[in-house]
C-alpha cells in the first residue's frame, strides 16, 4: 500500500492544521508479534510534550491501532505528541496476554518516547471500549507496569471512553439475566467466555477490585453514553469507587450520541466530549 504519510502532511497544511510527523509499525516487543507494534503521530521538531497513549477498542477480538479517526490531528494541533497501540487478541492469546502487551507497549513509549518528541513523565492513557477497559486496568491495577519495571507515576491521567466492563461480575450478571428473563440464548463467546468463565478471574481483571488509597492512581474522566444502560452503570460504578479512595473521578454522558459515535466524533471541536476531554487534560497536566 501507498505511504499516505506524504498525503496526510499535505492535507494538514492546506486544511489550516498541523502538520504531522507520522511513524508506523514500530516494534515495542522484542522478536515482536505482528500485532506487537504502534504508532507514533507527532507535530514537527516536536520536544518534550505530553503523550497521549491510546489503546483501541473491538471486544478484545478485533480492531486496528489505525482506527483512530480525528483524534491524532487533534492532539498534534493542541502540542502533543499521540501514541496508537495495537495487542494481541482473542481468542489467539488469554486475556491477561493483553494485558501484559498494554505495559510493554507503554514500556517502549517510556523508554523512547523522547526520540519522537514526547515527555516520558507526562502521559494520558485513553482507550474505547475493550480498550476503556485496558485503560482503566492499567492505570489502577500496577502489577502490569510493575512487571515491566514501571509506576503509576508518570500517568497524568486516565479516560476510559464507553467501556462496560470496569466491573466484570456486574455485566455478566447484567448481561445474562437480561437474555434469561427475555428467554434469549445466552452469548456464545460472552464477557464470562472472554474473561475467563472463572470467578475468580472476573474480580481481579475488574479496575474496581483494585482501587485504593495511596497506589498512586491518577485522576480519570470516565466518558460515557448518557442513555446506554450498562456503560452508564457502568461509569457510575468506577467513578463512585475512585471517588470513595479520595482519586478524583469525573463522569461525563454524551448525548444524542451512540457507542461507535462518540469515539469517532473525539477530535471534532465542537463534540461536547472532545471539550470535556482537553479541559481535563488541561487540568491533569498543571497538578
Amino acid at each position: 500500500m501507498k505511504d499516505l504519510a506524504p498525503l496526510m502532511i499535505a492535507f494538514a497544511f492546506l486544511s489550516g492544521a498541523q502538520a504531522q510527523d507520522v511513524k508506523s509499525n514500530l516494534p515495542y516487543a522484542e522478536a515482536p508479534h505482528e500485532r506487537q507494534v504502534l504508532d507514533v503521530y507527532a507535530p514537527p521538531d516536536a520536544k518534550n510534550l505530553p503523550v497521549v497513549f491510546w489503546i483501541h477498542g473491538g471486544g478484545w477480538q478485533t480492531g486496528d491501532k489505525t482506527s483512530v479517526q480525528l483524534k491524532p490531528q487533534a492532539f498534534v494541533d493542541k502540542g502533543f505528541v499521540f501514541v496508537s497501540t495495537n495487542y494481541r487478541l482473542l481468542p489467539d492469546v488469554e486475556m491477561e496476554t493483553i494485558f501484559r502487551d498494554i505495559a510493554k507497549s507503554m514500556h517502549w513509549v517510556h523508554d523512547h518516547i523522547a526520540e519522537y518528541g514526547g515527555d516520558p513523565n507526562r502521559i494520558l492513557v485513553m482507550g474505547h471500549s475493550a480498550g476503556a477497559q485496558l485503560a482503566a486496568l492499567i492505570c489502577i491495577d500496577d502489577r502490569y507496569l510493575k512487571a515491566e519495571g514501571l509506576s503509576l507515576g508518570s500517568i497524568k491521567g486516565c479516560v476510559p471512553v464507553d467501556g462496560d466492563t470496569f466491573d466484570v461480575p456486574a455485566i455478566i450478571e447484567t448481561a445474562e439475566t437480561r437474555r434469561r428473563v427475555h428467554q434469549q440464548p445466552q452469548a456464545k463467546f460472552g464477557h464470562r467466555e472472554k474473561f475467563g468463565n472463572d470467578p475468580a478471574k472476573h474480580l481481579d481483571y475488574s479496575a474496581v477490585t483494585h482501587v485504593a488509597k495511596d497506589k498512586g492512581i491518577p485522576p480519570f474522566l470516565i466518558l460515557h453514553v448518557a442513555d446506554h444502560p450498562d456503560t452508564s452503570a457502568q461509569a457510575q460504578r468506577l467513578g463512585a469507587v475512585l471517588n470513595d479512595a479520595g482519586i478524583p473521578a469525573t463522569l461525563f454522558g454524551g448525548k444524542e450520541t451512540t457507542h461507535t459515535r462518540i469515539n469517532e466524533n473525539l477530535g471534532q471541536p465542537d463534540d461536547p466530549a472532545t471539550i470535556a476531554v482537553f479541559q481535563f487534560v488541561d487540568a491533569a497536566l498543571k497538578k
